[in-house]
């Protein structure tokens, strides 16, 4: 596909998600030439494709059984289990469902996280990620601001969004926005994000000063970007 672009200055060619590769053509740009760029780059481009049918990809449905990313981990979407009362005790019997502090309501377990759902047939994904995202907007912004407090980072808003391409972005006016999403990583991988994000307070772009601070701060962040580039595709991203 061409797409012409009035602020680009250059030809450039992307893959997106669903596979389709993507030709950027500048302002004074001509079809003809980004065919012949495409053309100059088919090596590249087929690496790129390689490189993406490698990805792990999520389940599109998601039923009990179902392995989603939580927490960092590939965990399988399991019944709650409830205690009933015997002579000896509670004992928990697998297949029971509860919900935390709501005996008798459908609920879904992911490791220890316990999550309340309107039955156990059908697609579970929109309900469980409503959840994912409300926890990730009590979780997040506490985060940040603890993080905002360590380093010293001036940070005026926090905000958590659905973003379908970026897991944060920082305003020049001091609002850091981030990806839900970010509540499936692990924490290291969480907290590099934001750290990032934080550090934009100080430079607003990625030059070498930029990448120094990271590294001051946060030590991990090579090891974070390769999780992520590894991961991002079991999170739709």
């Amino acid at each position: 596909m061409f797409v012409r672009s009035h602020r680009a200055r250059h030809y450039r060619l992307t893959l997106r998600k669903d596979g389709v590769a993507v030709a950027t053509i500048p302002l004074r740009g001509t079809e003809p030439e980004a065919r012949a760029f495409v053309a100059q780059h088919r090596a590249w481009l087929e690496r790129a494709r390689a490189r993406q049918a490698r990805r792990p990809r999520g389940a599109e449905v998601w039923t009990i059984g179902t392995q989603v990313l939580w927490r960092g981990v590939l965990t399988e979407i399991r019944v709650a289990t409830a205690p009933l009362p015997t002579a000896a005790g509670p004992v928990f019997v697998p297949g029971t469902p509860r919900s935390a502090g709501l005996p008798g309501k459908p609920a879904v377990c992911l490791a220890a996280d316990v999550f309340r759902v309107a039955g156990f047939a059908g697609d579970l994904r929109a309900t469980l990620e409503g959840q994912f995202a409300r926890r990730a907007r009590i979780e997040l912004p506490a985060r940040a601001w603890e993080l905002a407090a360590e380093t010293g980072a001036e940070v005026k808003r926090v905000m958590v969004r659905n973003q379908r391409s970026r897991w944060g972005s920082c305003s020049a006016g001091g609002t850091i926005s981030l990806n839900w999403r970010l509540v499936q990583t692990p924490d290291p991988v969480r907290d590099y994000i934001l750290y990032h994000e934080l550090m934009h307070l100080q430079e607003m772009n990625h030059s070498d000063r930029f990448w120094v601070r990271v590294e001051q701060i946060c030590p991990w962040w090579r090891e974070s970007e390769r999780w992520l580039k590894r991961n991002s595709s079991l999170l739709g991203l």
